[in-house]
């Protein structure tokens, strides 16, 4: 039987650091970083890759669309 992961890629120097994503995430994969971008934002950025189901919630809801969602399927 297969499993979808999810992978996702934020643009880090575009993120301004809102953290809707961090509150959409049902696998609590995002979190927002100590360190900033060269605007001086916290980015959000992927704490807990390996549980990423790919449900694109992020990427949905990131109102400057800095997020990109891949997934795969991954034989158990």
């Amino acid at each position: 039987m297969a499993k979808v992961r999810g992978v996702i890629i934020v643009d880090l120097e575009r993120c301004k650091g809102c953290e809707v994503c961090v509150g959409s995430c049902p696998t609590e994969v995002i979190a927002m970083s100590r360190d900033v971008n060269h605007k001086g934002y916290r980015f959000a950025f992927a704490a807990q890759p390996d549980e990423c189901t790919g449900c694109t919630n992020c990427a949905i809801v990131c109102p400057d669309g800095v997020i990109t969602v891949y997934r795969k399927k991954v034989e158990v």
